[in-house]
């Protein structure tokens, strides 16, 4: 008798619970499936040639040290070192050519063994047909290498839901300042 008025208590717990979402029937999940409102697009890809321009020197450097492990110093690579970036993207590799946008993220010196560091940025368009638009470039970058190339992992406005990939070259490099120019060659598939 005992087991059972236990089975009878437990079924009528379990038949009076009901979901704390759930509301006069309705019920509420994380997912909706939504169809398109319009008929899909097909993905286009773009090729966008950029100069990036990485000042250290100065009085007013656009790459900033935030961040060393007290190891750092004694690392030939700068292990540990986490650096801010407000780069300027230009048409062209002179400092005068035209802005359309800047670079912003970070880059951390991630290798013991060599300089390889983990760049995350957005390229953030401030100018013509892609103004307002983003590129986000995340990836492994081995500064020494001839090219790096580096997975585009999204974007916004024009670029939204991006994919693709980028190579960067060094085009300047200046020893005494620590400045460099860097020629990009983005190529982003997108809607």
């Amino acid at each position: 008798m005992g087991k059972l008025f236990s089975i009878a208590i437990l079924l009528l717990l379990f038949s009076t619970i009901t979901p704390s979402s759930a509301k006069d029937g309705e019920h509420y999940s994380f997912l909706q499936s939504q169809k398109p409102a319009t008929p899909p697009v097909r993905q286009k890809l773009s090729h966008l040639r950029l100069f990036l321009h990485d000042v250290v020197s100065g009085p007013d450097p656009s790459t900033v040290r935030v961040a060393q492990a007290a190891s750092a110093n004694k690392s030939a690579t700068s292990f540990g070192t986490l650096v801010m970036i407000d780069d300027a993207l230009t048409v062209g590799p002179e400092a005068t050519s035209k802005l359309v946008g800047r670079a912003q993220g970070f880059y951390c010196f991630a290798s013991k063994e060599e300089a390889g560091l983990l760049m995350s940025m957005n390229f953030a368009f401030t100018d013509g047909k892609y103004n307002g638009s983003t590129v986000t470039i995340l990836g492994r970058y081995t500064a020494l290498s001839k090219v790096r190339e580096m997975p585009v992992i999204g974007g916004s406005g024009l670029f939204r839901l991006a994919q693709g990939y980028a190579q960067a070259r060094t085009h300047t490099f200046n020893l005494k300042t620590g400045d460099a120019v860097v020629e990009y060659n983005v190529f982003v598939m997108h809607y």
